[in-house]
């Protein structure tokens, strides 16, 4: 069977389906739709599903070349998009890429979403399919859940009625299209002969290089390099408050730094957010618990979880050597999307900061170029504020006019967590505090 499905990928006979229809999910089944396969696109969001089919982009933010392919790919037919499963009775391929989310109590993962989606394409999944997650999973779940539930729901085992494997994605919101393409990828089989054909089928929209390995290694490689991630950006954050303390300036500490062979010190900022690095340090060591005591992921965890709060407290002495109480104070929070030039508000710093602010009894304002509740006019969200919080580094506050938009506000409070302001910036009479900076 594994023979014939590779045939029918050489020959783009073979038909895809894309299971989850968000940042990764709808790239991914665009891609392979221009590269020539008949592909479905499946997702809850019956609003979303309709928008695609209409050949619009539901994803905002800046994205280049993703809104120009979906009326490619579904102007010529290439890509449909459905929420009915039963539409899914004659796809080759399937790849997974639905929410993989922890429990905020236990950091224990929770596959809900995993299950459902497995569950309904075990239903109508054709013999000999291949199946894909690219959602990322805590080490050992394809072989403690996956191919689990798959057997349950077709009634096949493994190896039969089916075949598995795990291709961890490595894209970021800005970025898609340019990472799908370009970045090196890792193909995990059930048994080495899926490998290769899995690397048979990426290659039709990866340049880079595709690695093949087993199961657990891929889903090891995806959750370690996000942990990795996680843990030298606590790294900064906290030499960001060393130099705050010290009378320092960790931006400039950072490049000097790396001058140094073999040291990357990465940015500080007001906390980390997004979909995958929050929540992937837990999801690695999630089935070593019992074996392992981790410290170093645990504490870099509570580091830039704690970051938020900082921020909250930077802003609250500042207006305190200004005369003005909290619970007196307009906050206007600017950028509430977790990255720069996205719409992508998943697991925000933002919205901790905005929580802490009023808890405080603060009155906050928020705006954000690109996220729809929040993207009217800025000046109206600064006019009478008592502090300007810069929480996201979007072109428009980098390209802004501060002088002019320090002179909106009532109190005259600035404060940069995302080094936004050009170096040196000052204003008359403003109290005016960039994070690292002591």
């Amino acid at each position: 069977m594994l023979s014939d499905l590779a045939r029918r990928i050489e020959d783009k006979s073979a038909v895809v389906s894309v299971i989850g229809l968000g940042y990764v999910g709808l790239p991914v089944a665009c891609m392979f739709a221009q590269a020539g396969f008949q592909t479905w696109g499946v997702d809850v969001a019956a609003e979303r599903i309709a928008m695609l089919n209409a050949g619009k982009n539901p994803i905002e933010g800046k994205e280049p070349g993703l809104a120009e392919l979906i009326a490619d790919v579904v102007g010529r037919g290439r890509l449909k998009c459905t929420t009915d499963y039963a539409d899914l009775r004659d796809v080759d391929v399937v790849l997974v890429s639905v929410q993989t989310p922890i429990d905020e109590d236990d950091h224990l993962p929770r596959y809900a979403h995993l299950r459902a989606a497995l569950t309904a394409l075990g239903a109508v999944l054709k013999c000999g399919a291949l199946v894909v997650i690219e959602s990322t999973l805590a080490p050992g779940t394809v072989h403690k859940v996956v191919i689990p539930t798959l057997e349950a729901s077709t009634g096949g085992k493994v190896g039969e009625a089916f075949f598995v494997g795990h291709c961890p994605e490595r894209v970021m919101p800005g970025r898609l299209i340019h990472n799908l393409t370009n970045m090196d990828r890792v193909a995990g089989g059930w048994s080495p002969e899926v490998a290769e054909v899995m690397r048979l089928f990426y290659r039709n929209i990866v340049r880079g290089q595709i690695d093949t390995t087993d199961l657990l290694m891929a889903e090891l490689v995806k959750t370690t390099e996000n942990a990795y991630r996680d843990v030298q950006i606590a790294f900064a954050n906290e030499v960001a408050l060393v130099c705050e303390a010290l009378g320092g300036d960790v931006w400039t500490l950072r490049e000097l730094v790396n001058k140094s062979p073999g040291r990357v010190m990465l940015y500080p900022g007001a906390g980390v957010g997004g979909h995958c690095i929050p929540k992937d340090s837990w999801l690695l060591i999630a089935n070593a618990r019992d074996a392992v005591e981790a410290q170093v992921i645990p504490s870099a965890r509570a580091v830039n979880r704690a970051m938020p709060a900082h921020v909250a407290s930077m802003t609250e002495a500042a207006l305190i050597e200004c005369g003005v109480a909290i619970e007196h104070a307009v906050i206007a929070v600017l950028g509430y999307a977790y990255l720069a030039n996205s719409d992508d508000t998943r697991d925000t710093p933002s919205q901790a900061f905005i929580e802490i602010m009023r808890e405080r009894a603060a009155e906050v304002r928020v705006h954000d170029p690109y996220v729809h509740e929040f993207n009217g006019d800025a000046a109206a969200v600064l006019r009478g504020a008592d502090a300007a919080v810069i929480l996201v580094a979007h072109d428009e506050y980098v390209d802004a006019d501060w002088t002019a938009w320090i002179e909106l506000l009532r109190t005259p409070v600035l404060i940069d967590a995302r080094h936004v302001l050009p170096d040196g910036f000052r204003a008359p009479g403003a109290q005016v505090r960039v994070l690292g900076k002591g």
